[in-house]
Parts: structure tokens; C-alpha cells; sequence
């Protein structure tokens, strides 16, 4: 159903606009702390990361500022997961020029929900521009798996848009899968709506696997789906079925379409489901109960596993199974991405074993 190309070099390739998150440590909130831990943080990366940590060769793209400790200290992070990186270093331009982006939550507890607030003033990944990077060597000569693409990145500047659109054409002419998750984002699309549309539709029409929830595909796309929010998320499963049956009509190239089920009892206790056409084939894991440490990079993670699992070429049953394990497993880290020490590891958070392992 879906080949990956031959004798590639890198397994999967994500760009991305990398930052750091700082969190204040057990659960407390952002005006209430006084230490903070840092960690280096995209979306893209948050993928990546399952297939880095299993052993699959990964490649980010992205955009760095010149002689940045910030800087520095993403690389070491980037590195320490096994990943490769290539990008430009910009001239940061002075106290008010280009920066990396930072990211500044709480992960809640019980009845306090996660609060979040971004500040991306000068973020130097908007500037992320396709004629810095040698597509023929990247997807022609070293061979990419799969390109994942990000909504986030799709809408972050006119720069990234036509960034995202041109490693899109690139990816299709040379034979590389194209993943795409919708990660529609309001602020982003604020007064850029028809362009922001067209740049994903066009996207989508070569993309083999699409992500998104209700919103996304909605807002994104312009494909109607089950209201969003609610109690008892099992009771849509119909619903999702419905609109993804819409999404294949509009876009036949994709071959695979999934969305991540989620209701929130509390912070820490969640239901935790998956819905995936594959083919003809349906596969759905109804939300089942699972313990949150820090919800952030849940989604993530099951994209994160979803693209491994086709990277192994497994039967698309594993690809739910596991991709639902290491979303799960990723809410368990203070980290917004899963570290996986083996794929033992996430077969047993998908089996309910917490047993010690001795």
C-alpha cells in the first residue's frame, strides 16, 4: 500500500523552527515559580524523536541564530537524540533581532488545566527559505523515506508556506512518502486564510498520510467533522469515520488518514484513543484510560509511532497499536517527546504491562 523508496540515507526528514521550553518543575504554575528546567522543543522534532531513539537515521531541517548559546544548546539536544541537522546560521542583528523561540508552560495537576504561553517575537525559523538547502542532494542523491510536514511550519511565515510547499513538489518528484499533519493553528492563519488554504490543499493533494482532528481538517481544508470537545469522546467515533471518509473522497493520493481520541477526565487521568483508515481498512483503538505526567507531545508521539511503523513496513494493525503506545508514552516524560529505550518498551505501555523489568 505504501512503498518507501530504496537505499535512502535518512528514514524520515522533518523541517522545523526549533526552540526551548522551560516548565517550572512538579506541576506548579508559571507565576508561582521561581526555578525553571529548559529542555530544546519542536513539534516536528517531538516526531522525530520516536524513530531517532529506535535507531532510524533522521534529518532536521531547520534555521539557526549565529553564535547563540540558545543555539548551541539545541544542537547538543539534537545531537544527544541521535538526529542530524542542517541549517543556515542568521546574524542575530542586535538586542532586538532574531532569536530562537521560546515556550513557557505548565504541565497543571488534577483540576488545574495546563496553561501556555508562546513568545516567538523574532522567532528565526520564520525565516526558514527553500533556496538554503540543496534539494536534489537531500531527496536525490542521500534519499529521504518519508518528509514530514507540519502545519505549524506550513503557516509560521510567507517564507515557511512556500518553505513547506516547495519540499512538498521536491519530495513527490524524487519518490519520497509525504506525511502531513494539519496542526491548524488560529493566530498563524489570521489574516492569511485563502492563501494558508490553497497551500495546504495543494500540499494534501500529494501527501500520502494526513493527521488532523475535527478542527484541523475543517478549518484547514474546509471538510466538515464531528463537533469538537464534549464529553465522551467514544460516542464520535461514527462521526470521525465520517469525516475522514470525506477527507479520502477530496484527497485519493493519501493512502492513510488518522486522528488521536482524547477526553480529559483531569489532567493526569485521560482516555486515549486512535481512529485510521489505511487503504480500505479501518482500525480504531477505543479511548482507553492512561496516567498523565504532562499532556504536551501526546499527539505528537502517536505521529511520532504511526511513521515508524510504516518505516518498518509492519501490517497497518501495528501501526495503531504502537503509535497509541507511544503517544501514551510521551505524556509520561516532563520531556514534550517520547524517549524509547527499545520497542519492548512501548509494546508493553500498549499491552498494560507496568511490571518491573529486572
Amino acid at each position: 500500500m505504501l512503498k518507501i523508496k530504496e537505499n535512502c540515507k535518512y528514514a524520515l526528514v522533518v523541517p522545523t523552527s526549533m526552540g526551548v521550553r522551560i516548565c517550572p518543575p512538579n506541576g506548579q504554575p508559571v507565576a508561582s515559580g521561581n526555578m525553571f528546567m529548559m529542555q530544546a522543543t519542536s513539534a516536528e522534532t517531538n516526531v522525530a524523536s520516536i524513530s531517532a531513539y529506535l535507531g532510524l537515521p533522521t534529518k532536521v531541517l531547520t534555521t539557526f541564530v549565529k553564535d547563540s548559546p540558545i543555539a548551541e544548546f539545541i544542537k547538543r539536544d539534537l545531537r544527544s537524540r541521535g538526529m542530524d541537522y542542517e541549517g543556515v546560521e542568521v546574524p542575530q542583528g542586535g538586542p532586538w533581532g532574531y532569536r530562537h523561540q521560546f515556550n513557557i508552560a505548565d504541565s497543571g495537576y488534577g483540576a488545574r488545566g495546563p496553561r501556555v504561553c508562546n513568545d516567538r517575537a523574532g522567532e528565526v525559523g520564520r525565516t526558514l527559505n527553500i533556496k538554503d538547502f540543496d534539494l536534489e542532494r537531500i531527496f536525490g542523491e542521500e534519499g529521504v523515506g518519508i518528509l514530514h510536514l507540519s502545519g505549524l511550519i506550513g503557516a509560521l511565515s510567507h517564507e515557511t508556506s512556500e518553505f513547506c510547499l516547495e519540499l512538498a513538489r521536491a519530495a513527490k518528484k524524487y519518490g519520497t512518502l509525504i506525511s502531513f499533519d494539519l496542526n491548524h493553528r488560529a493566530s498563524f492563519w489570521e489574516g492569511r486564510e485563502k492563501e494558508l488554504h490553497d497551500i495546504f490543499t495543494e500540499i494534501a493533494s500529494v501527501s500520502d498520510i494526513l493527521i488532523g482532528n475535527e478542527e484541523d481538517f475543517q478549518l484547514c481544508l474546509g471538510i466538515q467533522g464531528p463537533e469538537a470537545g464534549g464529553k465522551d469522546i467514544a460516542s464520535k467515533i461514527d462521526g470521525f469515520k465520517g469525516m475522514i471518509e470525506n477527507v479520502k473522497k477530496a484527497f485519493p493520493n493519501a493512502k492513510v488518514f488518522a486522528t488521536t481520541l482524547r477526553q480529559v477526565v483531569n489532567v493526569n487521568h485521560h482516555l486515549w484513543g486512535a481512529i485510521m483508515l489505511a487503504g480500505d481498512e479501518w482500525q480504531v483503538v477505543e479511548p482507553r484510560d492512561i496516567t498523565v505526567l504532562d499532556r504536551i507531545g501526546g499527539g505528537d508521539g502517536f505521529v511520532g509511532g504511526l511513521l515508524y511503523s510504516i518505516l518498518k513496513g509492519w501490517e497497518s494493525e501495528k501501526w495503531i497499536q504502537f503509535a497509541w503506545a507511544t503517544g501514551a508514552l510521551a505524556t509520561t516524560f516532563l520531556t514534550d517527546y517520547a524517549q524509547p529505550m527499545d520497542e519492548e518498551q512501548v509494546w508493553s505501555v500498549w499491552g498494560g504491562n507496568a511490571r518491573v523489568k529486572r
